[in-house]
């Protein structure tokens, strides 16, 4: 009993020493590990001051450059602003002077504006004066003046309309009498017509006559069109199966009936159409042309450029007194070359200048001037050396021929017009005359185009339509025909013929 308690005593002293032990070394390591604690807090502490320090420092840098920049800014800020201040008094100047000027001028307008009132007012008495004086001098006044030139102009419209409506009564109530002198009034140029009507129209066969309405469209939209187009005029008569087109321009008549043969082969015959084939009969001709050209070339063995060759064949659709002028100036060069071999001179210039020597009336309904000067100008513009310009300028003595080869080529040029039957005069004054009455009728700046047709009894007037009204139209006509009256020499009556047209085109895609 006594062990067991001294036991459980020393075991509770024991114990008691080793409390004591344990907080004794806890008490240690606790005082270690608060001054490791307080030498680390001390460590973090000095970290945040330098790593505070280091941030102050490089805060105070950025400070110190941004305070720098804006310096910087503010004084390029200053310097713009001293610049568009100085700019702003310099604008204040200007608008100052330009004030000053304004208030002159205005000063000046007022003054001339005063003057040109006072010459207003002086022009208004002088007007006065006269007209005073010209209502004293003449015994009228403007009033009178007036209703005077109205009685004049009524009076002529009287004249003309009462000679009209005396022809009607003639030709309604004397036929017999009125074809008396139709036929005397045509007499003077029988001649001329029956070759003319020859030389200027051509027949168009028709598979049928169902074609000529047709051709002439609904309310004659067609025929006109075609005839707007070709300035040719189409004939539909009671002949069978055949229409006639009309026209001294032998080149416009053989685009129409190139035109009217490839419309009746295609079967289709509108206006949309007929442009169409018209445009390509005109290239086919340009093409036709230049064959003649080149062939006349070939045939004469002379090598042209290509200007001159398109001249050349525009030689063949041409006629001089009845005689086609590519065939007389291919004879002209033959003749020349064989009078020149004759004489002993080189043949070939005379050659190539007779094969030219009428050159210039490819041109000449466009140009004005002898027809020898136009085809000297043009040789000399294409390349033609001097003894060539020479001939053709010489040959219808329009200069002084210069060389041997000019005066072969007056030669040869009046040998190939001397022959028999070579030309027929009457034809060459027929054609002058339909140039002369198309010429008067386009000197009008309302017309487009004009053609003679119907042997020169007819011409038919195209206006513009944007410069001219139906009423323009009808006093154009009137003015045409008073002036073919006084300017032109005819047997029988010209019918005048002015056509407005508008046409709008559209195309849907």
């Amino acid at each position: 009993m006594v062990g067991t308690l001294q036991t459980a005593l020393i075991a509770f002293v024991a114990l008691l020493l080793g409390l004591a032990g344990g907080l004794l070394i806890a008490n240690v390591k606790a005082k270690i590990i608060g001054r490791r604690a307080q030498a680390l807090i001390e460590e973090a502490r000095e970290e945040a001051e330098r790593i505070r320090k280091e941030k102050l420092l490089a805060a105070q840098a950025e400070i110190q450059e941004l305070r720098e920049r804006e310096e910087q800014r503010l004084k390029r800020k200053e310097a713009e602003l001293a610049q568009m201040e100085e700019q702003i008094l310099q604008k204040e100047a200007r608008l100052g002077k330009k004030s000053n000027y304004l208030e002159m001028i205005e000063d000046s307008l007022r003054k001339d504006e005063a003057e040109l009132q006072r010459l207003l007012e002086m022009g208004q008495k002088l007007l006065s004066e006269e007209r005073a004086l010209l209502e004293r001098l003449a015994g009228f006044t403007q009033e009178e003046a007036k209703e005077y030139l109205l009685k004049l102009v009524e009076a002529e419209s009287e004249r003309y309309f009462a000679r009209k409506i005396a022809e009607v009564e003639r030709r309604t109530k004397q036929e017999a009498e009125r074809r008396a002198r139709r036929i005397l009034a045509t007499a003077v140029q029988r001649y001329a017509v029956e070759y003319a009507e020859e030389a200027t129209v051509t027949a168009v066969p028709l598979p049928s006559d169902d074609f000529k309405g047709r051709i002439i469209g609904r309310e004659g939209r067609n025929i006109r069109t075609f005839e707007a187009l070709t300035g040719v005029e189409v004939l539909v008569d009671d002949t069978p199966d055949v229409v006639v087109l009309s026209s001294f321009h032998p080149i416009r008549r053989e685009i129409a009936r190139l035109a009217l043969e490839r419309l009746i082969e295609d079967g289709r015959i509108h206006p949309a159409h007929i442009e169409e084939k018209v445009r390509k009969a005109k290239e086919r001709v340009e093409e036709l042309i230049r064959e003649h050209g080149e062939r006349a070339a070939f045939e004469a063995g002379v090598d042209l450029p290509p200007e001159l060759i398109l001249l050349l064949g525009k030689l063949h659709f041409r006629t001089s007194y009845g005689q086609n002028q590519l065939k007389h100036s291919l004879e002209v060069s033959f003749l020349a070359r064989l009078l020149a071999e004759e004489i002993g001179i080189d043949p070939r210039p005379a050659q190539r200048a007779g094969l030219l020597h009428d050159i210039g009336k490819a041109v000449d309904h466009d140009v004005e001037g002898p027809h020898a000067l136009i085809g000297a100008d043009l040789a000399r513009r294409y390349g033609e050396p001097w003894p060539i310009v020479n001939a053709i300028a010489a040959h219808h003595e329009n200069v002084e021929p210069a060389t041997v080869t000019a005066v072969l080529i007056q030669a040869a040029d009046a040998l190939s017009a001397a022959r028999p039957g070579a030309r027929q005069e009457t034809y060459e004054r027929y054609i002058q005359r339909l140039e002369e009455l198309e010429k008067l009728a386009k000197a009008y700046p309302q017309v487009k185009e004009a053609y003679a047709i119907q042997a020169g009894r007819e011409v038919r007037v195209i206006v513009r339509p944007e410069k001219t009204t139906d009423d323009m139209a009808a006093k154009l006509a009137y003015d045409i025909a008073r002036k073919l009256e006084e300017q032109i020499q005819y047997p029988g009556e010209i019918k005048v013929t002015v056509i407005r047209q508008t046409q709008y085109v559209e195309t849907a895609r």
